[in-house]
């Protein structure tokens, strides 16, 4: 039943909590690249609109993330298998979604995610226009992940993700709420009007396709077999505790800091004006504070994206053309798929600098976009379930509620987009 297709075991599985803290790795990548510049707009929107009502529904998405994440996890480390394997054992239909939707989803982030970068480098050293600083960001992202050297990309990672956390705390420290403000947060509430920005923000903490990517930043710690699962599970738990507390920062800087001011924080061009208004209140020293907070944000993101989909797609190639063998390493960052796909997030974008983006991808993108969070829960349950995976080690009674909740939260997130972009 078990195909190993992983990097040979060269290490053992840390006992105690101490010596698992010490080898915590992936989930710090998994924090950096989930928690994008959108996150930070959605927290900052709701704070400003609903103060700190909805502390309870940050906690409850990172729950949420946690259980899709550790079962991508789970699934890789007691199966052998990668979440590439999983769906083409459901089906093609399954593979083939999976093919066309990096394709189109590729091209456009590969624009939106170094534009995002460029936007908050140009605010800070506006020495070049925002399309010349996206062609560095995209060609600094390319030039560090194709060195094939996962733990110095690690450790770029981890430098971005202290800078985050010094920064975006500390910008939210200035604003702290009382504890009675703060506690209220606790309490369950939806208040008339926020019942979809509600499922946005627990949708939205810390989501995206590179959760996917998980097991193959595993393999490249060389965490293999199921004795490295109770790591795994640690691993997730900090990623997704530095999640919602990243999210919290950016709840309270909106609910203390914009709060009946007027402004409206929409998108990232929003986030520049932010920054100028924290400058002007605070100093220029909090402008940048804030600005390097905002382009961590975005970069992490972007290095994420460029290591991690990458894996999908190359495993993706080899599936299809049946050149997986069992016992063998199921992709690495040196194979020409790996690196076309690079390729692919890096050079075809830059034509978006110029021309803008094409009304109809953005239709496509946003409507596959829609659907892979639901896809992705879906698989789970189905994977995470079935024979394929030793009784042991098989969904209990909470993971199943847990990515069914998932499930229907998603199904009616995605909905509500398409309706959204197909009757603009």
């Amino acid at each position: 039943m078990e195909t190993e297709l992983n990097k040979p075991q060269l290490k053992i599985p840390p006992a105690t909590m101490g010596e698992k803290l010490r080898q915590v790795g992936p989930g710090i990548v998994v924090a950096a690249t989930g928690v994008g510049t959108a996150d930070l707009i959605t927290s900052i929107v709701i704070g400003t609109s609903f103060g700190m009502t909805f502390v309870w529904a940050i906690i409850v998405g990172a729950i949420l993330k946690y259980f899709l994440n550790e079962g991508v996890g789970r699934w890789y480390l007691a199966t052998g298998q990668t979440m590439i394997d999983g769906w083409h054992s459901l089906g093609k239909w399954a593979t083939g979604y999976f093919g066309i939707y990096s394709v189109i989803w590729g091209f456009i982030y590969g624009a939106a995610a170094a534009s995002t970068s460029a936007l908050a480098m140009h605010a800070m050293f506006p020495i070049m226009p925002l399309w010349a600083w996206a062609i560095v960001h995209s060609i600094l992202g390319f030039g560090l992940v194709w060195t094939g050297r996962y733990l110095l990309f690690e450790r770029v990672m981890t430098v971005l993700i202290g800078v985050m956390f010094v920064t975006i705390i500390g910008t939210a420290i200035l604003f702290l709420p009382s504890l009675g403000d703060f506690a209220i947060g606790f309490v369950p509430r939806v208040p008339e009007g926020s019942f979809i920005l509600m499922l946005g923000l627990i949708g939205g903490v810390g989501g995206t396709i590179t959760m996917a990517s998980y097991g193959y930043w595993l393999s490249e710690k060389s965490w293999s077999g199921k004795g490295w699962i109770s790591m795994m599970r640690t691993d997730t738990k900090v990623a997704y505790t530095l999640t919602a507390i990243f999210t919290l920062a950016a709840l309270i800087i909106g609910a203390q800091f914009l709060a009946g001011t007027g402004v409206s924080i929409r998108d990232d061009q929003g986030l520049i004006q932010l920054a100028e208004m924290l400058g002007a209140e605070f100093g220029t020293p909090m402008r940048w504070l804030f600005l390097i907070a905002f382009w961590s944000a975005a970069f992490s993101s972007l290095l994420g994206v460029w290591n991690g989909v990458p894996y999908l797609f190359a495993d993706f190639v080899k599936t299809i053309r049946k050149k997986k063998a069992p016992g063998k390493q199921a992709v690495s960052e040196t194979e020409p798929a790996y690196r076309a796909y690079l390729a692919w997030l890096t050079f075809p974008p830059m034509i978006l600098f110029y021309f803008g983006k094409p009304v109809e991808l953005i239709i496509i993108y946003g409507a596959l976009g829609a659907l892979f969070m639901p896809f992705l829960a879906i698989s789970l349950i189905l994977l995470l379930n079935s024979k394929k995976v030793d009784k042991e080690f098989r969904n209990k009674a909470v993971p199943n509620l847990v990515l069914t909740a998932c499930l229907m939260m998603f199904v009616y997130l995605g909905v509500n987009e398409l309706i959204e972009i197909f009757t603009k």
